[in-house]
């Protein structure tokens, strides 16, 4: 378990003896993922490149896990392990460093671990993966695992993470909402180029819908992302459109209200999994239930915290990260008191001290002994 703010725990006033043990479910494929960074350009083809920074961290799924448990979300995961180092690391990774419930979790017998090798460069990223699909866990007849049956019995959460796709279904979202948990999904690029809505089954029990501004568009047909938010927020309750470096931008569709919240400008060392530590952002705000503007703003916080380490999970900030940039930023001099006071919610939930900024949580590789 992260140990930056210990005794944070965002629900702690909404916790009752009843509720589920669990806050948040996710499930999907885990990857070891090795970052470079420090790279000038490109590699070129035919041509030695040397970076001047490398990271090796869980991937995949588990970008979300750790920002959902690093901000205080009890947080559980099933998903397939390799049966070699990379699996026995990323499961201690989890397991022992960020104090994820691995309950639901298995490892496979001579299967290896998917990899994913990121270099970053000119704030973005090239990625290169290498993966087979995981086989059904031992005894358990059906399909593979973690594919779109896996888990057939969902622990029951307050909510779950679901990334939709095209035409694949996913049997567990339905369970998990019937059991309910508030559904909040993203989803990818349509290979297919239908962009057709009707298309992703699981859209049907989302509490929250997160695409970015382009898939919003081409899904609604719609050439404004703030237009393509209110047609999503006809098929959702709740519609966010990430929008870039010009924030986020969301619709209640419940109500109608919107909040419309502007990006923080920072130096972006490696935006690999920013998309995740968003969402995990905007997951705590609902589950708190803070008001939908206060909710933009920390899930853009915590995604502008997570660009300046790179790796996905390693630069999931924790609540440490978000104290200490407050009290960074307010000590600025020449800081807009609009733009604070858009941030200012965040005193009630931090403790009234912090660490200095700026903080490390990314070391270079694996497989260093205390």
């Amino acid at each position: 378990m992260s140990t930056d703010t210990p005794g944070i725990d965002p629900l702690l006033a909404l916790r009752a003896p009843r509720d589920p043990a669990c806050d948040v479910f996710l499930t999907g494929p885990v990857f070891l993922d090795i970052i470079f960074t420090g790279l000038d350009s490109a590699p070129v083809r035919g041509t030695e490149s040397w970076a001047r920074g490398m990271g090796s961290s869980p991937g995949g799924v588990a970008n979300m896990a750790t920002a959902l448990a690093r901000l205080g979300l009890r947080t559980s995961l099933a998903a397939a392990f390799g049966d070699d180092h990379y699996g026995e690391y990323c499961w201690d990774a989890l397991e022992q460093g960020e104090g994820i419930d691995l309950s639901m979790s298995h490892t496979v017998p001579g299967w290896h671990s998917p990899v994913t090798v990121s270099m970053a460069y000119e704030g973005e990223r090239t990625m290169v993966s290498h993966g087979h699909e995981a086989p059904a866990p031992t005894g358990a007849p059906g399909p593979p695992a973690p594919g779109p049956a896996f888990p057939r019995c969902p622990p029951r959460a307050r909510a779950a993470v679901a990334s939709l796709a095209p035409g694949r279904g996913e049997p567990w979202v339905a369970a998990a909402a019937r059991n309910g948990a508030l559904i909040f999904a993203d989803v990818g690029w349509d290979e297919t180029g239908r962009w057709d809505l009707d298309a992703l089954p699981g859209l049907a029990h989302c509490e929250a819908f997160l695409p970015n501004a382009e898939e919003a568009m081409r899904y609604t047909r719609t050439d404004c992302p703030r237009a393509a938010a209110h047609a999503l927020a006809e098929r959702v309750p709740l519609a966010v459109v990430t929008l870039g470096a010009e924030g986020a931008y969301a619709v209640d569709g419940r109500t109608g209200a919107a909040a419309s919240v502007p990006a923080i400008d920072v130096a972006a060392l490696d935006p690999t999994g920013a998309g995740d530590v968003f969402v995990a952002g905007f997951v705590t705000g609902t589950l708190a239930d803070w008001p939908l503007a206060d909710r933009l703003a920390f899930a853009g916080l915590t995604a502008a915290l997570s660009v300046q380490e790179f790796g996905g999970s390693l630069s999931a900030p924790g609540w440490a990260e978000v104290a200490a940039w407050w009290q960074l930023i307010r000590s600025c001099a020449d800081q807009d008191p609009a733009a604070l006071e858009r941030y200012a919610f965040l005193d009630d939930l931090l403790p009234t001290t912090a660490r200095a900024w700026p903080l490390r949580r990314a070391v270079p590789t694996i497989g260093f002994r205390q």
